[in-house]
């Protein structure tokens, strides 16, 4: 004897909550797989806690800004290989002036650094941990060099990626939506100008 029972209206809303919740890991686990690496993880996560905000009634338990998560994903990527790179040309230049540079490089991003992760933690922004892979191929590249070749090829690396970061900042100022964000980028440019500055100096010195 088969006895049918029916299925009372919280029994079904807790069965599609249920459902929800498997569909959502489902997708936070395939926006984190494959192969990607710490800056395009970072921006994945984000990109799902994004766009659970934008769904009517769905905010889930973070709320973050695409444009602000976009832009603090880039900028601490490139904080982070301007560290590492600096830190490599200690290593390897025996030019005094390259070494000065480098040491302001670590003394300047490495507090750029900190002040965009308390920034990050406070919003809830995920943000690399480790180089991306174009950076970590740059520094390859320049790990590769012999010391004499070490000077030219960083300072070139240096003149492009402040080229890089300086429009990075000045596009995102326009698009960024957290006041914190906003006012750790107008404290940042104006080091990043003060560093592209120094490095083409330097880059006619060499010459």
């Amino acid at each position: 004897m088969i006895i049918k029972t029916k299925t009372s209206v919280s029994q079904k809303l807790l069965l599609y909550k249920v459902c929800i919740a498997f569909l959502l890991v489902g997708c936070f686990a395939a926006c984190n797989g494959g192969n990607k690496d710490s800056k395009g993880k970072a921006d994945s996560v984000n990109k799902f806690y994004d766009s659970l905000n934008n769904k009517k009634g769905e905010r889930g338990d973070r709320e973050v800004s695409g444009p602000d998560a976009k832009f603090a994903v880039e900028a601490a990527d490139g904080g982070l290989a301007e560290v590492e790179l600096a830190e490599l040309a200690l290593q390897k230049s025996a030019n005094r002036d390259v070494k000065a540079f480098a040491s302001m490089m670590i003394k300047d991003h490495s507090k750029a650094n900190e002040e965009l992760k308390a920034i990050a933690k406070a919003k809830r922004v995920a943000l690399p941990s480790s180089l991306g892979t174009e950076e970590q191929g740059i520094k390859t590249q320049l790990a590769g060099k012999t010391q004499s070749q070490f000077d030219e090829a960083y300072v070139e690396a240096m003149v492009k990626d402040h080229e890089k970061d300086i429009k990075v900042f000045q596009d995102a100022r326009k698009l960024v939506h957290y006041p914190e964000m906003s006012g750790f980028i107008d404290k940042t440019l104006p080091v990043l100008k003060m560093h592209y500055e120094a490095i083409l100096k330097l880059q006619g010195d060499l010459k």
